[in-house]
């Protein structure tokens, strides 16, 4: 009876063990023990959180304005107004007024003019410029008329170095009273001058008064500002340097390829 006893309890613990798994070593079973999946809130949003997401406001990105760039025939000065202009900010400079149709641009101590804000909408070449000037009071140039070249500037002077010298500045670091384009030229006060730059990729021209006194080519050279203050009348503006003049008709216009 005992040897019963002690077989039936030595099988009974031999398949535990065997039904438990356990590997070598392990002195007791376990059992893996796989969460419970978390519960599904169903309760309703909380309106303060919403309020909050409302009240971030979705920043789209922001569209780039493509420069429009001015073409054909445009004026530049409507006849009442500066609009589109700038009192460039010389030191010692004389008054800038608006009257009659016209610019009045004052004597300074040194460098009086004006500048157009909107570089973007000029053309770079293949353009012409045309105004009309006249000198009132003063024995300086009564007209600077800086321009862009490509992505260079440069000043037409009419009646400089005392009055009498017309050319551009800069070309191959001379300045209009060295380089070829200067020309000994006298402008009657109280008297309109018509004057017209043409910009060309390969060369640059002037007319006075519709007589053609400047035509140079400029391939391969380099065409820069004077240096001084009056690089701050870029990218076209109207100067005078110790000089009274008034300006009108101030227009733009596109010149075809190849002319």
């Amino acid at each position: 009876m005992k040897r019963f006893i002690y077989s039936t309890l030595t099988m009974t613990a031999l398949a535990a063990g065997v039904f438990c798994g356990c590997a070598p070593r392990q002195t007791a079973c376990s059992v893996p023990v796989i969460p419970s999946p978390a519960p599904v809130s169903h309760a309703a949003p909380d309106p303060a959180e919403l309020t909050l997401k409302a009240a971030i406001p979705v920043v789209e990105p922001a569209a780039v304005a493509t420069p429009v760039v001015i073409l054909g025939d445009k004026s530049l000065f409507d006849g009442q107004t500066l609009s589109g202009w700038k009192i460039t900010d010389y030191g010692g400079r004389g008054e800038v007024e608006v009257r009659d149709g016209q610019i009045l641009v004052g004597m300074g101590a040194e460098l009086t003019g004006i500048h157009w804000t909107n570089a973007a909408a000029l053309p770079r070449q293949n353009y012409e410029i045309e105004l009309e000037a006249m000198k009132l009071q003063g024995t300086d140039f009564f007209c600077g008329l800086t321009f862009p070249v490509g992505d260079a500037h440069a000043t037409l002077v009419c009646g400089g170095w005392g009055g009498g010298v017309l050319g551009i500045s800069s070309i191959d670091f001379m300045d209009a009273s060295e380089n070829d384009t200067s020309r000994t030229m006298y402008f009657e006060p109280n008297k309109w001058h018509r004057i017209r730059l043409r910009v060309l990729p390969k060369a640059l021209a002037v007319w006075i008064d519709d007589k053609q006194v400047v035509d140079v080519a400029i391939e391969g050279r380099r065409i820069s500002m004077r240096p001084g203050d009056i690089e701050m009348s870029t990218p076209l503006g109207i100067t005078t340097w110790q000089t009274a003049s008034t300006f009108r008709n101030i227009t733009l216009r596109s010149v075809p390829e190849g002319k």
